[in-house]
């Protein structure tokens, strides 16, 4: 009787403040009964033919909603009359797994024809990307239906947080959302697994804020380290680089312990340090790695309803990359 409560209380906790009332837990249930199953199955065949995967399909689904919300946009191709956004400044050569999406999307469609969204697949992928690799595992709403259009650059400019702004501007974006701080610092945790390419930090190294001299508060050994990773070379520039190399396959909450020693890759990251009210959040997931785990489940359902679209308002494609032609 006592595990039942606790199982009540969590599920409380976790989800009820969360749930979208637009959104169902049991969505399909009766439609697609074995849709976690097949996910998960494609999801963990992806990491296992790739360990990197798991980081770029979470990446995949932040690019996509916090952009005007979770609505598939990004899965779109370009074609001669309409042009996406994977091929916009932000998302080309950084965000990947397209092709996990293909496959799982094919095995769906083969059990459950027309019935479930590129985009509720997308944050199912995402989810059971971070169970795979050790983090925790959430209840989600579903029902997103998938949109018709994409946005444009500057669109995507003005939303999609940058490693090189102001951290002040990326609490704007994330704000501007109905993220909140907290938000922000839980969701960067998802820096625990993945690479950055040394494009995205380079500037750290040789030239920072245009001073000629490397960023003083990157960690020493780091920095030498990092420069022979990474020289001032064009040609280093895809060069990739852990952002955890503790752990850079297991979801944990040792990221934030870079962050402490100076040694996060980003300086988006290691702003987090540089504010009191978020730097007092990174050592709380420091020392109590539960509430870690406990907090990025709760954000990233919060960040799966951002902007959804619900029946009349998208559709369910056939194909993830264009829309239905009716």
């Amino acid at each position: 009787m006592e595990h039942k409560l606790l199982l009540v209380f969590f599920c409380l906790l976790f989800l009820s403040p969360l749930v979208s009332p637009q959104l169902d837990y049991k969505y399909y249930d009766a439609t697609c009964p074995n849709l976690t199953r097949i996910v998960r199955y494609g999801v963990w065949m992806a990491i296992a033919n790739d360990t990197r995967m798991a980081a770029s399909l979470l990446r995949l689904h932040f690019h996509d909603c916090i952009v005007d919300g979770c609505d598939g946009s990004l899965l779109l191709d370009d074609t001669s009359t309409f042009k996406g956004e994977k091929n916009l400044l932000g998302n080309k050569d950084s965000v990947r797994g397209y092709e996990v999406i293909d496959k799982i999307k094919f095995d769906v469609e083969k059990a459950c024809p027309s019935t479930v969204s590129c985009t509720d697949i997308v944050t199912l992928a995402s989810r059971e990307a971070i169970y795979l690799s050790g983090g925790p595992y959430w209840a989600l709403p579903l029902g997103r239906k998938d949109g018709t259009t994409a946005s444009d650059q500057n669109g995507i400019l003005a939303q999609l947080p940058s490693p090189f702004e102001a951290f002040e501007n990326i609490i704007s974006k994330f704000t501007s959302k109905g993220l909140t701080l907290k938000d922000l610092v839980v969701l960067s945790g998802g820096h625990t697994i993945g690479f950055a390419q040394c494009s995205a930090f380079k500037h750290r190294l040789f030239n920072f804020d245009g001073s000629g001299n490397p960023d003083p508060s990157l960690d020493s050994s780091l920095l030498t380290s990092l420069k022979s990773v990474c020289p001032n070379q064009a040609d280093s520039d895809t060069t990739l680089v852990a952002f955890d190399p503790a752990s850079s396959r297991k979801f944990d909450n040792s990221f934030y312990k870079t962050l402490l020693n100076n040694g996060g890759l980003l300086q988006s990251d290691q702003a987090l340090m540089g504010d009191n009210t978020t730097a007092s959040m990174v050592m709380d997931y420091i020392k109590y790695p539960y509430w870690f785990s406990r907090d990025f489940g709760a954000s990233m359902v919060k960040m799966s309803n951002l902007g959804v679209l619900i029946e009349q308002k998208g559709e369910i494609r056939k194909n993830c990359r264009a829309v239905n032609h009716y």
